[in-house]
């Protein structure tokens, strides 16, 4: 199959024109002469006899050449002297030519011949030609049209040497191997290339990156300029002779198909295939009309296509959220199959431009350009989401085999494993942009100069980047902090969303931070998680909750406070080792109730609800601790056994309640209008409304107990001095 084709201009193309036109001229007759009366003469006014290609010295081996090459096809075009090479490329070519020619007159339904043996007939044709190119040094044109360019400049190169075997008026003599060594003895410079006379044509032996080489090819200075050649002959008349292809490039041009068109366009009807052949240019109305329906077809698939690849970047619905971290590597599958298919696509496109509309010059090398570059730009898609999509399969994979199932471990595995395969997928586009450059023309040279501008980039204003890099590298291989954990990273307080290669995420309470790995690295990281012993175990962080206690507990109430707290903290599923202690700072009046736990990380919505929960009901604690102790005033005309009865009285009043426990009741002073008593009590209540509402009746019932036993509360009220601001009176 031919391969892409494409055109390159060279700075000496003009030097090369002007060398062809003033050799050409030794062949060019002084006026447009009928090919008979050319041939019949062989002489024009005004000019020298020219020789016949029969009378040249070369014919007789040129005949013995074409006879080799017609019988088996085993020998390579390219000798070790200019003489093989330029022969066997001659008589290659005419029979190329004029097989080709034979097998376009008629379709195979015409003919009785078997398909397989017309089959084989052209399969030998290709391989004659193939190996005819191979004489030629295409390495000036750019590597992505090289091919297709070599075999037009062949067919070129072919008809303008029927022009110079056939209007030269000298004996044309090919040196062989001793003959080259006698010129060279002759030159004052030794050189491994030889120049046909009159002629641009140069055929050599020097090649790059092969000091070695001995075999002669047509240099690629001429093999560029034979376009130019070609242009400067092709309206002279063709002179008739048995190696002459006349129709040969017309044919290869104006039919689609390789050498030889295909039986379907033969089979069309003569008055249909001369319409078909209009020229426009260089092209034919049938390839033009190929060409457009082409492009018009793979222009809306590519469109197709792109659609549905920006289709998956859109947001996903709320409800599809929480389970997207394990459908994030069906996503990246996705997009890689949605690229996939435009890598295979693109390519039988550009063959079918190529290989059976047969476009060829211009407007091949444009198309060309065209294909290779969505081309390169499909496979660099595709390997950047290969990767990835590796990447995620590979973290759920190693997720699944060490036993865990958590989102927050698959997190903490794909920021490890993502920037790595992100990095590959890029270094591999990277590298494809590169060949993208050499493809389309640009030497060597200058792509790895080019390739130099990065490292530039780095050394002059890219530092602070590598410097993230390796900071992030650090913080990776370290690990002073992971995702899903609760840290201060400097002054911000969060949980760690992502950790890259050039920063990492907080998610604060009101933002999100992004804080370069360089800066994280530097600053002071307080890390408030406990991580698993397991990595199935999810990592733990620490709740802490100070309350400031208003006035003065009593002993009672403090311990009241601590055993309902510790209470109720053992009863949250989500508090793991709870820790309740009391605290007092010398410049502090009044003791802080201090609540510690260990918690399981699950953002700041989960972790503000829980805290919320948590303080809401210490709160409610405390000042049920508070009402845990009353205090209660008799007048002075109570007795002496009305005061040693009220214990008892009391405790009956308390255990009424189901729910509530006496603990004791004791004279604790004497005041100044009254027996000052105070009750302390306990409550099984978990609902702090149910608590209110046994209090509520609590005192209901002393008052009227004391109002039965015909003991009086006193009015004003003096309060113990212990708790003057929240003592309770009935």
């Amino acid at each position: 199959m031919r391969s892409f084709r494409r055109l390159r201009r060279h700075a000496w193309f003009m030097a090369l024109l002007i060398t062809v036109v003033l050799g050409l001229q030794a062949f060019r007759p002084l006026q447009a002469m009928p090919a008979e009366a050319s041939n019949a003469s062989g002489r024009q006014p005004g000019a020298a006899a020219l020789i016949p290609i029969q009378q040249q010295p070369f014919y007789g081996e040129l005949e013995l050449a074409a006879k080799a090459w017609s019988d088996v096809v085993l020998d390579q075009v390219v000798g070790n002297s200019p003489r093989a090479t330029l022969l066997n490329f001659y008589a290659v070519m005419a029979e190329v030519g004029q097989r080709s020619e034979r097998l376009s007159r008629v379709a195979l339904s015409r003919q009785n011949q078997p398909a397989a043996e017309r089959q084989e007939q052209i399969d030998d044709i290709a391989l004659l030609f193939q190996l005819a190119v191979k004489a030629l040094d295409a390495s000036g044109f750019p590597k992505s049209v090289r091919v297709d360019m070599a075999e037009e400049a062949a067919i070129q190169l072919k008809h303008v040497l029927d022009y110079v075997f056939t209007h030269s008026a000298k004996p044309i003599r090919i040196p062989d191997v001793a003959g080259m060594k006698e010129v060279n003895d002759q030159r004052t410079t030794p050189s491994d290339s030889w120049r046909l006379p009159g002629t641009a044509i140069t055929l050599t032996a020097v090649e790059d990156g092969d000091p070695y080489n001995e075999d002669y090819r047509f240099s690629a200075e001429t093999v560029a300029s034979i376009r130019q050649m070609y242009r400067e002959i092709q309206n002279y008349p063709v002179v008739r002779q048995p190696f002459a292809t006349p129709g040969f490039f017309s044919s290869f041009v104006y039919t689609p198909g390789y050498l030889v068109p295909p039986d379907w366009y033969l089979t069309l009807p003569a008055g249909l295939r001369r319409a078909l052949e209009i020229p426009f240019g260089d092209q034919t109305l049938f390839q033009i009309i190929s060409v457009l329906i082409t492009l018009v077809i793979f222009l809306a698939v590519v469109g197709w296509l792109v659609i549905l690849l920006l289709d998956t970047y859109r947001d996903l619905p709320e409800k599809d959220r929480a389970r997207s971290a394990w459908q994030r590597d069906v996503l990246a599958w996705r997009r890689f199959l949605v690229v996939l298919p435009l890598l295979p696509f693109t390519r039988l496109a550009q063959l079918f431009v190529d290989d059976v509309v047969n476009l060829t010059g211009l407007p091949l090398v444009m198309a060309t350009y065209f294909f290779v570059i969505v081309w390169y730009i499909a496979a660099g898609f595709f390997f950047f989401y290969l990767f990835e999509a590796l990447g995620r399969s590979g973290a759920e994979l190693v997720v699944r085999l060490r036993g865990g199932g958590s989102t927050l471990q698959l997190q903490r595995i794909n920021n490890f494993v993502m920037p790595l395969c992100r990095a590959i997928g890029a270094l591999a586009a990277v590298a494809l942009g590169y060949q993208l450059l050499i493809d389309l023309g640009l030497p060597a040279n200058t792509v790895l100069a080019f390739s130099a501008v990065p490292g530039l980039a780095i050394g002059l204003g890219a530092s602070k980047l590598l410097g993230n890099l390796f900071a992030g590298l650090s913080i990776q291989t370290d690990r002073p902090l992971q995702v899903g954990e609760f840290c201060r990273v400097g002054e911000n307080l969060g949980y760690i969303t992502k950790i890259g290669l050039r920063s990492l995420e907080l998610q604060t309470l009101e933002s999100s931070i992004t804080i370069p790995n360089a800066v994280a690295e530097e600053a002071t990281i307080v890390n408030y998680s406990r991580r698993g012993r397991r990595a199935d175990q999810p990592p733990m962080q620490g709740l802490e909750v100070r309350i400031q206690l208003d006035g003065r507990f009593s002993p009672y109430q403090l311990e009241e406070l601590l055993d309902q707290s510790r209470r109720f903290l053992a009863g949250v599923a989500d508090l793991m080792e709870p820790l309740v202690s009391l605290e007092r700072r010398p410049e502090e009046s009044a003791c802080s109730l201090i609540v510690f736990a260990m918690v399981e990380l699950h953002g700041w919505q989960a972790y503000l609800s829980l805290r919320e929960q948590v303080l809401v009901h210490l709160e409610e604690l405390v000042e049920r601790a508070e009402l845990s102790e009353i205090a209660l005033g008799v007048a002075y005309g109570t007795t002496a056994e009305q005061l040693k009865g009220l214990p008892a009285l009391m405790q009956q009043v308390v255990e009424q309640d189901p729910a509530l426990q006496f603990h004791a009741c004791r004279l604790e002073r004497i005041g100044a209008f009254s027996y000052d008593h105070v009750l302390e009590f306990r409550c099984s209540h978990l609902d702090h409304d149910d608590f209110e509402e046994s209090l509520h009746g609590l005192n209901r019932r002393i008052i009227e107990i004391l109002a039965l036993h015909g003991m009086e509360i006193p009015f004003p009220t003096q309060t113990l001095t212990f708790n003057p601001s929240h003592a309770t009176h009935p």
